[in-house]
């Protein structure tokens, strides 16, 4: 029987490819420990995602200075998008930009996973179902967002395009934490988890009445304001007190090699959410 993901103490679990083979690491100062008594440098060690989700549910619009950002009023109801599986990506992993794009958006979250099967419950009774949190990088290549008609698909849908980690953090309460997004060591995003317009628990509760979440589904839970492009060499960084620092770099990556379907565009729309406030008609 799992306890309530909330109280302490805090307990960490990061996972990690050691000779090839996955393994589960507990971090220790500058070094993780590994389950089967081996230690490895931190610095040094190459990443898995800390879990192997069937789901990923991403929230729309959820932090209230992203909705006044957009000049929006009070949203009733959360709606989702789904990110493929193939989305996963990893602490110090590559974002790749395609060639001929330019819109290629941070969006730092706290992720929730789920750790054992969900349905019917109420929002009280979602905790105990967790298994931890993490951090994500809801990356989204906007060019692509005149075709999606809200679904996301390609926008938020590419490979690699949802970083998480660097470990399964449980037993601390992140609600009032600070969630930071950095951009090249600069603060691009900054707001209390207070700030949700729907609270963790009430959009598990919301997703569960229909769709059954299941051990090692991820739900994002929305990205504050200021959600800019980044350039290849660019060095993103999102944290939540408590729950660490997830950190990956853009890179250019050659464009898809045959030209079909819906090409990358710089339209009025695709520059206004690309650029948010900063948007301008020039």
């Amino acid at each position: 029987i799992m306890g309530n993901v909330l109280e302490g103490p805090r307990r960490e679990r990061r996972r990690v490819l050691a000779g090839g083979v996955p393994c589960w690491a507990t971090p220790h100062r500058e070094a993780l420990l590994l389950d089967d008594g081996r230690r490895i440098d931190e610095a040094t060690a190459t990443y898995l995602a800390p879990c192997e989700p069937g789901k990923i549910i991403a929230i729309h619009l959820n932090f209230q200075s992203r909705l006044q950002e957009f000049g929006g009023g009070a949203i009733d109801a959360p709606s989702y998008f789904y990110k493929p599986p193939t989305t996963l990506n990893v602490h110090r992993g590559l974002l790749g930009r395609p060639a001929g794009c330019e819109y290629l958006n941070y969006e730092g979250e706290l992720a929730v996973v789920v750790g054992r099967p969900m349905r019917n419950l109420a929002p009280a009774e979602t905790w105990a179902a967790l298994a931890g949190f993490t951090l994500a990088n809801d990356v989204g290549l906007h060019d692509f967002r005149d075709i999606d008609r809200g679904s996301m698909a390609r926008v938020k849908g590419m490979d690699g395009f949802c970083p998480l980690g660097p470990g399964l953090v449980s037993g601390i309460d992140v609600r009032g934490s600070e969630l930071r997004t950095r951009l090249n060591g600069t603060v691009v995003q900054r707001a209390s988890l207070d700030e949700l317009v729907f609270g963790i628990d009430e959009l598990l509760a919301d997703l569960c009445r229909h769709i059954t979440l299941l051990p090692g589904d991820v739900v994002l839970t929305g990205t504050p304001a200021h959600s800019r492009p980044m350039q290849p060499g660019d060095v993103v960084e999102v944290e939540v007190d408590g729950v660490g620092c997830l950190s990956n770099t853009v890179a250019e990556v050659p464009a898809p090699a045959h030209a079909v379907g819906h090409q990358p565009t710089r339209s009025r729309v695709v520059r206004q959410v690309a650029l948010g406030s900063d948007f301008t008609e020039h």
